[in-house]
């Protein structure tokens, strides 16, 4: 009996190495999907959007973003990281919701927690660049968007400027996401 436990420690040893290790190819696939179903359940949430052409703004997101060009995967799974979590505390303030169909919102918030999560998983095998140039950028951005909310007293168009803006975030998001290539 006692031969048995350094085998069985050993196998375990073995198979718990291999499901820490990163599958890159899975975890692009998983938020791939998960991105879409995201832009998809924000399409819904957006009203006409040339209504409010008026308060139409340029958030300038940090060029890195937009063309994530040779960019590491440890830096691109942070910046990753980032937009989500910023994304998803934008959404969950307490003034987000002005007449938002609250099971699409839930269900956003749901997809990009999971999101947030799957990156976490991931990131827990090696070294990642926290504090990068672009991530220090896309803070400045999203706090940019916050205070475009709060000088157009988080209206409903303000809101659908925002939501515009979070969708193209989404197609940058899905850039990043190719880096992850094995």
């Amino acid at each position: 009996m006692t031969s048995r436990c350094p085998l069985r420690l050993t196998i375990l040893l073995c198979l718990a190495g291999a499901a820490l290790s990163v599958n890159y190819g899975v975890l692009r696939f998983q938020l791939q999907s998960s991105t879409s179903a995201c832009r998809e359940l924000l399409r819904q949430l957006i009203r006409s959007p040339q209504y409010c052409l008026a308060d139409t703004r340029d958030f300038q997101i940090p060029e890195e973003v937009k063309q994530p060009r040779q960019v590491q995967k440890e830096e691109a799974m942070v910046v990753m990281h980032e937009m989500l979590q910023q994304i998803f505390s934008l959404f969950c303030r307490n003034f987000s919701s002005p007449g938002w169909n609250e099971t699409v919102m839930e269900n956003l918030l749901e997809e990009l927690h999971w999101q947030m999560d799957r990156l976490e998983e991931a990131m827990q095998q090696g070294e990642f660049p926290w504090e990068s140039r672009t991530v220090h950028r896309l803070k400045t951005y999203y706090l940019g968007i916050i205070r475009y909310l709060k000088a157009k007293s988080y209206s409903r168009c303000a809101w659908t400027v925002v939501q515009v803006a979070i969708l193209k975030n989404f197609s940058f998001l899905n850039g990043l996401i190719d880096a992850l290539r094995d």
